[in-house]
């Protein structure tokens, strides 16, 4: 690309990375990135309000309506009104649920050790480094 910088090829490569891992995996287990998303999410918090699915997955609250009611639908996920203000709809994981993202989570396990093979463990903990630095700069930079 004309004038790119280093700067510009280091975020781009970052950016690029991460969406690709995303749909990657998602394909390779069958599912929309959004699906697997909301399933772990679920699995790691518990019941969950539709908003506050929204907000953490930076999705539209329709895709997640249509969503959860998927997979209430195919018995993975339960809905509840939120006793505490019946203007919220709670969404959590029922049995069958709890072990298809278990399964979903072992499988994104593997899937990780096979991607990272070859990467020795001094180069991971660099680029973690790296990336810790970056969030903290951006956090910076939006506190001042």
């Amino acid at each position: 690309m004309r004038d790119e910088t280093a700067e510009d090829e280091f975020f781009r490569e970052i950016g690029g990375a991460c969406a690709e891992l995303r749909q990657a995996f998602a394909r390779h287990v069958g599912l929309s990135a959004q699906r697997v998303q909301v399933l772990v999410r679920l699995r790691r918090d518990g019941e969950t309000s539709h908003s506050d699915l929204r907000q953490a997955l930076a999705i539209d609250g329709a895709s997640v309506t249509r969503l959860v009611k998927e997979f209430e639908a195919e018995g993975l996920v339960r809905r509840r009104l939120d006793p505490a203000d019946n203007r919220y709809t709670l969404a959590a994981l029922t049995p069958t649920g709890e072990r298809a993202a278990d399964e979903l989570v072992r499988s994104h396990r593997s899937y990780q050790e096979r991607l990272l093979d070859g990467v020795p463990a001094g180069e991971r903990e660099t680029v973690l480094r790296v990336l810790r630095r970056i969030r903290a700069n951006v956090s910076e930079q939006e506190n001042r």
